[in-house]
Parts: C-alpha cells; structure tokens; sequence
C-alpha cells in the first residue's frame, strides 16, 4: 500500500470516536496493552509527560514541546486529532513522521492489527510509541484523547502528569458532573509522580488531591501558584490558563532534574508555531478583512473564545460554524453573539450535526443564519459577503477548521 492507501485504511476499516463517536469508544485498555507486550514495551523506552483535561491540553503540550526543544532536547509529540494530515499526530522537534514510517509500521503488523481487531486509537498510540522508541527522543509530550483512565496512552508511567482543567465535554462517556468527570481524568495521575493541575474548582480539587495522596504523587495547583506570565504567540485570551499550567509544570520538571532556563522558557512559549507548526488557535488567517479561525468546540472552550471575538472591532461579524452531533447546543448557544450573521455547514464526518437541523435551533434562538451544502460553500459565501471593516470567524468545531485550513 502507499501512504494514501495506508491511511484510508487506518481510517474507514476501524473504529474511530473522532468519526463514529460512541460505538468506538472502548471501556478497558486490554487492547492497548496487547499491542504494547507484542511491540516489545516501546513506552518504556522513553521518558515522558502526560497531558490531560478538557481545553488546552493541545496548546499545554505543543507549549511544553516547545521549551524542551529549546533547551535541546529531542522532543517526541503525540496529539489527536489532525486537522490536515494524519502525520500531525506524531512528531519529533516539529517534523511530522515520515509516511514510509507509517507506511511499513502499518504493512509489517497489519495481520496482528487485524486479527485483534484494534481501533484507530489504538493502533496509532502503538505507532506513536514505535516511532519515539526507535527514534529514541529525550522526552515525548503525550497527550490524552478522551478523558484519561481508560485511553489508549494511558499505558506510560510519566515523569510528570498535567491536568489542564474539568469542563462538560464528552459527557456520554465520562459523566454528567464535574467530580465524574474529573474522577476519569485523574486516572493519568500515577504512583509517586508529580502532578499539576492547571484551574483550581471546588468540586473537582477533592478528587484530585485525594487521588494524589492516594498514589503518594506530588500535586500543585498552577492557577493558585503562578502569577506572572510570559507572553506567548498563542494568541487566545484563554491562552493565560495553559501558559500557567505550562510554567508550573516547567518548574516542577525543573526540581527533579530538567535543564532549562528562564530564556528557554521565554523563547519557548513566543515560537510555538515555529517550533511546533501548531494550528487552529485563534489563528489569523487574514487581515482586512481580518479572519479568525478556532478550534474551541465545547462550553468552556466558546465561551472564552465568543468573548475575545467580540472584543474585536467590527462593522459586521460573519461566523462560519457548525457541530458534531454530541454537543450540548442549549449550553452552547446562548454564547454566541447575537449580532452575527452564520453560515451554518455540517462537517464532513459520519458524526456531524445536519446543517438543517442546526438550523431549526438557531431559528429558535432567532440568529441569522444560511444553511450550506459543504463547510467549503459556507466559507466562500462568507468571505464574499464580508468587506475589509467587518471580522470573518470559523469553527463551532475542530473538522470545521480543518475543512478550511
């Protein structure tokens, strides 16, 4: 097979969440610990960090990544999901694996990946691990796809776990409440290993400090410890929250014997997309007019990001948006402004909310709004309505920025 073919495989044979949602959803690792034992244990063969929570922990580990890179060390990242090409998952300094790697690691193990019949998920975390193995990177920045105790990268045993924040996402699968949910993402939280919390919250900090003390494991709070920030070119708003857990994290890594300086850090957080080629937050992609594109898709996430966008100056604001089938749209809605005109698209994935059904909710909610036959229409509609005083913003979804992008 060739790449294109290795991928579509990859893609339309297994089970996938970010495509199917809940029916690919597995409830133990059994799996992923098969694959690992026949891989001969490659996570034990580096040293890592583990990166959950609910918002930011793409940013949290693209960040990280980017100081140890800047302090020299070989930095491994593995990230879900892409939003071009499937090789954004897994990269070593800012390069993305290469497709023979991917290419040979799929045709080699194929009738074992068959037979066994492992997701998506799996199969890439396994590929993941492989590569950095072989590779042998100082460090690999692993982050957590869906909720923690029970995903596929929950196999490693990391020099230091970081959980960004609790917020609704995902409910189906790890609880209706902020503890439930927090209870699942306190699953990476491992034996005597430090770990940092990015946002303190009454109802979640139990869990986590009785979980730490449990596992006799170090545990700092990054919002309660931190207050000076260095600037990032991240341009969120939001950003301030990861840029603290971030720098937290840095210092406990710091303390059990990691190399790095204040410059390194500095240099670090300003050349994220340099060094790292990450995309979709809060990334301009034009001026006069300007147009944003982010991958804010949940509550938590909009609702900063709805905040920064009207903070912007505007004569009018076109939104390109659209959703995936799970989202909790009477939470989401009342986040978004009330002014705007929407392009509504349904993404190109099995799990994409119809666009006409989008649209009887914000009907209901008396927003403009047009419906468009592909993401791809929306955008150029969009663009063609909009002059050089008005703010064009897309998402509502990750697979929508990728659509665009």
């Amino acid at each position: 097979m060739n790449y294109k073919e290795t991928v579509d495989w990859l893609f339309l044979q297994l089970p996938m969440y970010q495509r199917q949602g809940k029916t690919a959803y597995k409830k133990d690792l059994s799996n992923t610990i098969v694959l690992s034992n026949y891989l001969n244990n490659p996570e034990k063969k580096f040293k890592s960090i583990h990166v959950g929570g609910t918002n930011g922990k793409g940013s949290c580990s693209h960040m990280l990544a980017s100081i140890f890179q800047e302090a020299g060390y070989k930095v491994g990242l593995y990230t879900s999901p892409h939003l071009k090409d499937y090789r954004e998952r897994i990269k070593i300094n800012g390069k993305e694996i290469s497709e023979e790697f991917v290419v040979q690691f799929v045709e080699k193990h194929k009738s074992f990946l068959e037979a066994n019949t492992l997701s998506f998920f799996e199969m890439t975390v396994g590929l993941a691990f492989d590569y950095f193995s072989k590779s042998k990177v100082d460090i690999a920045i692993i982050e957590v796809g869906l909720g923690g105790r029970l995903d596929s990268t929950n196999i490693i045993t990391p020099e230091l776990s970081v959980i960004t924040n609790i917020g609704f996402d995902h409910v189906q699968f790890l609880g209706d409440t902020r503890p439930k949910i927090a209870g699942e993402k306190a699953g990476i939280i491992k034996p005597n290993t430090p770990v940092v919390i990015g946002e303190t919250h009454a109802e979640t900090r139990p869990v986590f400090t009785e979980k730490a003390k449990a596992c006799n494991s170090p545990i700092y709070f990054a919002d309660t410890s931190i207050s000076e920030v260095y600037p990032s070119d991240l341009k969120g708003a939001y950003q301030i929250h990861n840029i603290k857990t971030v720098m937290k994290s840095i210092d406990v890594l710091r303390t059990i014997g990691y190399s790095i300086s204040e410059n390194q850090i500095k240099v670090g957080l300003l050349s994220v997309v340099k060094n790292t080629s990450l995309m979709g937050r809060w990334q301009v992609l034009g001026d006069n007019p300007k147009i944003i594109c982010d991958t804010a898709h949940n509550t938590e996430g909009l609702s900063y990001v709805m905040k920064q966008l009207q903070a912007e100056t505007y004569k009018r604001l076109r939104i390109v948006f659209g959703v995936v089938n799970d989202k909790n749209l009477d939470e989401i809605m009342p986040l978004l402004p009330k002014e705007a005109s929407y392009y509504l698209a349904r993404p190109d994935i099995p799990r994409g909310l119809d666009a006409d059904e989008l649209s009887k909710v914000f009907d209901t909610w008396k927003l403009k709004n047009k419906v468009y036959s592909s993401v791809d229409d929306a955008y150029k509609a969009a663009k063609l309505n909009t002059n050089a005083d008005d703010v064009l913003y897309v998402g509502g979804s990750t697979f929508v920025v990728a659509e665009i992008l």
